[in-house]
Formats: C-alpha cells, structure tokens, sequence
C-alpha cells in the first residue's frame, strides 16, 4: 500500500509536470542527421520539440536498460548454474535419505545433551 502511495506522489506530480512541458514547447524543430549541409541537410526531421525530447528520454532508457542487462548476463548465466547444481545437491540428498538403513549422519530425534552452563571469567 505504502508503494503506491509513494508511487502516486512521485507520478501525478511528474505527469503534470510532462503536460505542462508539453503545452508550452509546442513549436516545431528541425533535427538535422547532416554534418555537411546545414542549410540543405539530407537526412533532416522536424517534430514539436516536446517530442523530440519524449522520444529521446525513451530513447535512452531502451539503451540503459539494454546496456545494464548486457552487464548482468555474468550474474545470470551464474545463478543459472547455481541452481543447477543446488537442485543436483538436493536429488543426490534426497537418494541418500532414503538409502539409510542405520545411524544417519543427521540424527532424526531431538534428544540433546543438556547444555553446558559455564561461569563467566573472573578478572
């Protein structure tokens, strides 16, 4: 419940923040692709300027998370094999569970010893 208030406070003021922006830059640019020809640019968009920043914010977010899902693959392709070895651990734990005939490694009953009480060190 906490997150979506959080999430409210931080979004509703953000959107009217984005539609105010949007309102006011409502006039059109000209993004120029041409290095060489300012006055005549052979790969040329002309958009509201709003959009234009709309579409660059997307933009990098699409290359930020593809960026740090690359950087990640290490750690996945890691867990991945974790997993698989854990789930190995587990059968062979599982086999050997149900071999045992006598005294397991891991006694079943909670008979234990009563606990030492020791003094504490004299100084």
């Amino acid at each position: 419940m906490l997150r979506k208030i959080v999430t409210a406070v931080i979004l509703i003021p953000l959107a009217i923040v984005i539609v105010a922006f949007a309102a006011a830059n409502r006039q059109i640019v000209t993004v120029s692709f041409d290095p060489f020809s300012a006055s005549e640019p052979a790969a040329a968009v002309s958009l509201p300027l709003f959009a234009l920043l709309i579409l660059s914010l997307i933009v990098g977010v699409i290359v930020g998370g593809v960026a740090t899902w690359l950087r990640q693959g290490e750690w996945r392709q890691r867990a991945r094999r974790l997993e698989r070895e854990a789930s190995e651990l587990r059968r062979r734990l599982e086999a050997l569970d149900g071999r045992a005939d006598g005294p397991t490694m891991f006694p079943r009953e909670t008979n234990s010893p009563p606990r030492l009480k020791l003094r504490p060190p004299i100084r």
